[in-house]
């Protein structure tokens, strides 16, 4: 493992327990992270509608998802040039920034301006974050770890999208942007006060601006970036089209679906991570894989409230499942000196697909409520092809026994 980092005591301490001071704090930071974030998800769509950007409802995840994919690469070598923990916290600053500034450009221009810049938050926090977990923790318990960590992200998606709705129906929607600043801020304060874990550091620099195609791309991780971009399509069509079919079928809070969705997902990864651990990761992320498919089918026939939560569920434990196990196959594939850009192109993958698939989805859509469903069920072929790669995927070159 790398010399550099404390990597080395964390993994040569295999028994020693995972639930430090350290963890802990990060995995509360990712949590108001998560939440700042998530809780404009199910009221920005009505809100553009409401600015006049009706045919804009695709851009709202895809503007977001550019900019945090452009920025993976800076991210991935700030990381492990400048440290884990400031790139963190610059995700936090910049969702604390946008929160405050969605309600002074209210116009349709000014809204899509503001999604391009608040998806360098996502492009920065959790890079950072994954390449500190793959730091203090012991890779016997890197999927464990990551689980665990993804258990408090998922908490912030749970209760992110239905505490937004809620302040949305109580009060208004600016009080909402203000609510996610908030937040975002608190996540910040708590990232203050912990520890470097990058001992090697160096001081910032304009030069780290300048970025080769060798700092974009870890080909080391290609395999898990493949299956990343593909299974997480369904998510960006689910993040466009679900508010409004939620509505359509008659449940008030439209950030419901996804506050069920993220529930089934966080109990899930109580297990998932561990399973992932001792059975491989392919295999686990090959089921996963499986039971998203069999959820879009669900939620596409869902044409009642239960039908609609029922996919819910299964999308989430189709995700809680696959997510953690996908993280840690990542971080096997890569090289310990390059985790940051590892984690970049891992998230790079995420973040095409989810824009990807939002673009598509709302293209398609146009506020044609009857073509939600077909969306739906070519969403679930879309992640079959990632469970049919899988399947066929040939041991890579970079391939240990620990990784499947």
């Amino acid at each position: 493992m790398n010399d550099d980092t404390e990597t080395v005591n964390a993994e040569t301490q295999p028994a020693k327990s995972i639930y430090t001071l350290q963890f802990c704090l990060l995995c509360l930071s990712s949590l108001l992270f998560s939440a700042s974030f998530n809780m404009l998800i199910p009221e920005l769509p009505a809100y553009l509608s409401s600015l006049g950007g009706a045919e804009y409802k695709g851009l709202i995840i895809a503007l977001f998802t550019l900019t945090a994919g452009i920025s993976r690469p800076f991210s991935g070598k700030f990381t492990d040039t400048i440290g884990r923990v400031p790139i963190m916290a610059v995700g936090s600053i910049v969702c604390f920034v946008c929160g405050f500034l969605y309600p002074v450009l209210g116009s349709v221009s000014g809204f899509l301006f503001l999604r391009l810049i608040h998806g360098f938050s996502t492009g920065f926090k959790p890079t950072a974050t994954a390449a500190y977990v793959a730091d203090v923790i012991p890779q016997s318990r890197w999927g464990e770890a990551l689980g665990i960590h993804g258990l408090c992200f998922s908490t912030g998606m749970a209760i992110g999208p239905a505490i937004g709705s809620a302040i949305t129906l109580h009060f208004s929607i600016d009080v909402l942007f203000y609510s996610s600043s908030a937040l975002a801020l608190m996540s910040i304060i708590i990232l203050m006060n912990m520890k470097e874990t990058l001992k090697d550091k160096k001081p910032f620099s304009f030069s780290l601006f300048r970025i080769s195609k060798n700092d974009i791309i870890d080909r080391r991780v290609i395999p898990a970036g493949v299956v990343t971009l593909i299974s997480y399509m369904p998510y960006g069509a689910i993040l466009t089209v679900i508010p409004d079919w939620s509505q359509h079928i008659g449940i008030a809070n439209k950030g419901m679906f996804f506050m069920v969705f993220t529930i089934a997902s966080l109990l899930i990864r109580f297990v998932a991570g561990k399973v992932s651990d001792r059975h491989g990761r392919v295999n686990v992320i090959r089921a996963g894989i499986a039971i998203i498919a069999v959820s879009l089918l669900v939620s596409g026939f869902g044409s009642t409230p239960f039908m609609l939560l029922t996919g819910a569920v299964l999308f989430g434990i189709g995700s809680g499942i696959a997510s953690p196990a996908i993280n840690a196959w990542t971080v096997d594939l890569s090289d310990p000196q390059y985790r940051g850009k590892a984690v970049a192109t891992m998230y790079i993958s995420l973040e095409a697909g989810i824009g990807l698939g939002a673009l598509l989805a709302g293209t398609y859509y146009q506020d044609v409520l009857a073509r939600i469903p077909i969306s739906l069920f070519i969403c679930a072929a879309i992640a079959l092809l990632a469970l049919l790669y899988m399947i066929v995927w040939k041991r890579t070159p970079f391939y240990t026994p620990h990784n499947g």
